[in-house]
């Protein structure tokens, strides 16, 4: 079972969103927000899986509110919500440790499928992310990063590959591998760069240049 909390300052968009997500037998809908201190409060007494975090809230906003949920113990895996399909403050969100973004307009079935993602580690429309707003902080390559020198080769393929916003299986086809090989390299790539996610793995790839081409 998925544990999801709400934070929107709308109550009929978290009415709608509970609505979607209650009708699916493997989430459950554990508390709603209203503001960012209401998500860490809800997330430290409720210990979810998932927040859907809307970005602009009273009180505490959604920027706040991700960077103390992800330092809680337990953290879960907070997937942005936003009014606008290009929002700077998105970026910050992942940077914060956010591990998704939606728009608030998803389909249904969209939103499932993002939960689902994002609860099982994977990163919920990481390339349109990536693609169109990781660039903007891009331009300028930072000083490199001594952490890369603890990958193996193969472990720096797939740290390139994750900079695309690849899922598991996609880099298991491009580079020829069984999923479970996959997944044990980008645990390595994880640990070895003590990063919580793959979407700050991305993140560091783009900012280092190693984004494995096509």
């Amino acid at each position: 079972m998925i544990r999801v909390v709400l934070a929107d300052d709308q109550t009929l968009v978290r009415s709608g969103f509970r609505l979607i997500l209650g009708q699916q037998q493997d989430i459950e809908v554990v508390a709603e927000a209203a503001d960012g201190a209401e998500a860490v409060h809800a997330v430290r007494e409720h210990r979810p899986d998932v927040v859907l975090m809307d970005i602009r809230m009273p009180v505490l906003d959604g920027l706040a509110a991700t960077e103390q949920v992800v330092r809680l113990p337990h953290a879960p895996r907070v997937l942005v919500l936003t009014t606008f399909d290009v929002d700077d403050y998105v970026v910050d969100a992942l940077r914060l440790g956010a591990s998704g973004y939606l728009l608030k307009d998803v389909e249904p079935d969209d939103l499932v499928r993002a939960v689902r993602q994002v609860a099982a580690g994977d990163m919920p429309l990481a390339r349109t992310v990536l693609d169109r707003l990781v660039s903007s902080y891009t331009t300028g390559r930072t000083a490199r990063d001594p952490r890369l020198d603890r990958l193996s080769a193969r472990e720096t393929e797939v740290l390139g590959l994750l900079g695309r916003g690849l899922t598991n299986a996609e880099i298991a086809a491009e580079l020829f591998l069984s999923l479970p090989t996959v997944k044990t390299h980008v645990a390595g790539v994880l640990a070895k760069l003590d990063l919580r996610d793959r979407v700050q793995a991305a993140l560091l790839a783009r900012d280092q240049g190693v984004v494995r081409t096509r």
